[in-house]
């Protein structure tokens, strides 16, 4: 019957744990309370573990996790209108507890295997019987190393895990659109749209730094909707703007080559674009830039900046947008002869918390309901939700989604060739290459 309610299931699960980890998204709250719900209206437990991982790292059977303090219940009442709600009810954190495993082989040092073995004697403390992971790629990486910690090397009751994508970057495989991405698209594009009109009134151009370490939808995807005069992310790393260096290792001596960004070419690109709308009467503009670009820079722009416990380049060090500015300025200089004015500024975190939109909210949703449908209805393990087409879920294996030897997420980056790129090529002014 259609207004039938979804029948009840039996099961061997009696208390589900949510976490959240990583940085925030819009709709957070939709995924956490819509999870819980469906767990609840088929009489089944619900806790959200506060702030991470951070909590379950450290287990201490004489010093147990407080109620209120480590972990909350998630009732009715909790729960009340925060479907729509901003922030996160459970918080989050950057803890990592499988950051030294990067091999299967690890999965048999007791050493490196220890905070994963402290999460599952916690969760089991709890009484817990199921995991609901939300969380980037990184998130997705622990939760899969929590579930082969318990292949390989935990022989007690099994725990369940299932992970619902998240990230503003949109970069996720396994899934078209990952919850927040369209507000915080919607956000920036707002506030891009804002720096247009100040730099037609003072004829000038801002830089913005827009998120996205991995891929460019973000910033493509704010470019789009904030009328940007040009956007460049990490897939435009090819051609002329491409170029390799070699390094060593100054711990093992080891040459490595990497590729990176021909920054001056990529310089003359930006100046090329500003030289072209000059000749549309068009004195000022807005440039986007991926802060993934700085994964790309040469070692000289390099010194001194350090790199966080996932091998991630610490950005905040690193004033991309700033750099860039400087850059551009001097070339626009040396090939006019005039000046132009040229701001950088960073945009990205009054995304992450932004009220969100009702797609995000309906995305968030149906990938809530999913962690029940995947760990109650289809009694799965080690999977992530995803859906397609109008909200459809289905439920992708982590071994579809993870390097098996480097155990190390698939990125999503945007096609060049596809006409998502393409989009942003068509909206700027043509120039010639």
């Amino acid at each position: 019957m259609t207004l039938s309610r979804p029948p009840k299931v039996d099961t061997s699960i009696r208390k589900v744990a949510i976490l959240f980890a990583g940085g925030p998204a819009p709709a957070a709250n939709a995924v956490i309370s819509t999870a819980a719900n469906s767990f609840l209206r088929n009489d089944l437990q619900v806790i959200g573990i506060m702030n991470g991982y951070s909590r379950l790292v450290d287990f201490d059977a004489s010093k147990p996790l407080e109620l209120g303090r480590d972990y909350i219940q998630l009732d009715h009442t909790v729960l009340r209108r925060t479907r729509n709600s901003q922030g996160i009810l459970i918080g989050t954190a950057r803890t990592n507890p499988g950051k030294n495993v990067s091999h299967p082989s690890h999965l048999n040092d007791a050493e490196r295997i220890a905070p994963l073995k402290s999460v599952y004697q916690t969760l089991r403390a709890l009484e817990v019987d199921a995991l609901i992971s939300i969380g980037g790629d990184d998130t997705l990486k622990t939760a899969n190393k929590f579930k082969l910690y318990q292949d390989r090397a935990q022989p007690g009751p099994r725990i369940p895990v299932v992970h619902l994508p998240k990230t503003i970057d949109n970069d996720y495989s396994g899934i078209d659109f990952t919850f927040g991405y369209f507000t915080a698209v919607d956000t920036l594009a707002s506030e891009i749209r804002n720096l247009l009109a100040d730099a037609e009134a003072s004829r000038a151009y801002f830089l913005a730094e827009t998120m996205g370490r991995s891929a460019g939808w973000l910033a493509y995807g704010a470019a789009i909707a904030g009328e940007a005069s040009f956007v460049i992310s990490v897939e435009d790393v090819n051609g002329k703007y491409r170029q390799t260096e070699e390094t060593v290792d100054p711990t093992t001596g080891e040459r490595r080559t990497r590729v990176i960004m021909n920054v001056e070419e990529v310089v003359k690109r930006v100046v090329k674009t500003m030289r072209a709308r000059e000749n549309e009467r068009k004195e000022f503009g807005v440039i986007v830039m991926a802060e993934g670009l700085a994964e790309f820079l040469p070692t000289s722009y390099l010194q001194g900046v350090s790199r966080d416990e996932h091998g991630h380049i610490a950005i905040s060090q690193l004033n991309l947008s700033r750099m860039f500015s400087k850059l551009i300025a001097e070339e626009y200089h040396n090939q006019t002869g005039k000046k132009r004015k040229i701001t950088g500024l960073q945009l990205g975190y009054e995304a992450r918390c932004a009220k969100p939109h009702a797609f995000d909210v309906m995305l968030g949703s149906q990938l809530g309901v999913g962690a029940y449908r995947a760990l109650v209805e289809e009694q799965l393990d080690g999977v992530m939700v995803s859906v397609s087409g109008q909200l459809d879920l289905n439920y992708v294996p982590f071994d579809k989604l993870i390097d098996p030897d480097t155990l190390v997420t698939m990125v999503r980056f945007v096609d060049p060739d596809s006409d998502f790129h393409r989009l942003a090529r068509f909206l700027e002014i043509y120039v010639n290459e």
